[in-house]
């Protein structure tokens, strides 16, 4: 195919991407990087994107977390403006979320990829399951006031998001809702989490992808900054229509479309680890 043809295919498919992604991330409190990892890694698979296979994983998910900055910002803006974000929960956690991404923006590049993605996909499997319960587990009453407390669970979020390329609220949505916090406060303030654990999980890929060859032109370190600003053009408007059906929903359906979401992501990941 000519450049342009691939063009012509490429910038639509990326912008359809990025409808869904922000719709998911305004619903759900997610970045959409569920969404958007995976399409990219197939684009480099079916020949879309000459990206070396060695190094197609690492660009997905650091282009990804990219475009989180936007989605993020849109999405809390429209659950900040329903008044569904915490921002005393937000100030507690965003330092160890940060320092989480920060170390897990680094160690993506030498991860073993089946092994998180096993991890992760056992971990959704059981919060589904815990989710759908008539009568979920409960594990305290309220999110640990403690900074050790804190650093145990916003910590390992951060990590763990920034090397899969996800936001926060794939793995903080289900926390918070185990300590008793109430669903749309969570998915809210996951929104808001997403900024926080981008930012230095762009800054380690982008260290961690310097002088390496494979990569897509315009790239800085594993991000390829023009396939981002296309996603995020898409995810920036719709991220607040999906914050709207979010508050449209009542609390148990907001946790059954995420347990929903949760299942689909975490056997997708499963897939890949076992599959292969």
């Amino acid at each position: 195919m000519t450049d342009f043809t691939t063009l012509a295919i490429l910038v639509p498919l990326l912008l359809a991407v990025g409808a869904v992604a922000g719709t998911l991330a305004g619903l759900l409190g997610v970045g959409g990087g569920i969404v958007i990892v995976p399409v990219l890694y197939w684009l480099t698979e079916v020949g879309l994107l000459d990206v070396d296979p060695s190094v197609a994983i690492h660009f997905a998910v650091a282009t990804s977390l990219l475009t989180i900055i936007p989605t993020s910002i849109s999405s809390a803006r429209a659950h900040h403006r329903k008044g569904s974000i915490d921002v005393e929960l937000f100030r507690a956690w965003a330092p160890f979320i940060v320092v989480g991404a920060l170390a897990g923006g680094v160690l993506a590049a030498n991860a073993n990829a089946a092994a998180l993605s096993a991890v992760f996909g056992g971990i959704a499997i059981l919060v589904v399951l815990n989710m759908l319960n008539p009568n979920p587990i409960v594990l305290a009453a309220a999110p640990p006031a403690s900074p050790v407390g804190r650093a145990a669970i916003a910590g390992p979020i951060g990590a763990f998001s920034a090397m899969m390329g996800i936001g926060g609220g794939t793995l903080s949505v289900p926390a918070l809702t185990l300590m008793s916090f109430p669903v749309h406060r969570a998915v809210g303030t996951a929104a808001l989490f997403g900024l926080v654990i981008a930012v230095p999980g762009i800054l380690g890929y982008a260290f961690a992808g310097q002088d390496i060859g494979g990569l897509l032109p315009f790239s800085v370190g594993f991000i390829n900054v023009p396939a981002a600003i296309v996603i995020s053009i898409a995810t920036f408007i719709f991220a607040p229509i999906g914050a709207n059906i979010a508050h449209r929903l009542n609390a148990r359906a907001l946790r059954l479309a995420f347990a929903g979401f949760l299942a689909l992501s975490g056997l997708k990941m499963l897939f890949e680890a076992f599959g292969a």
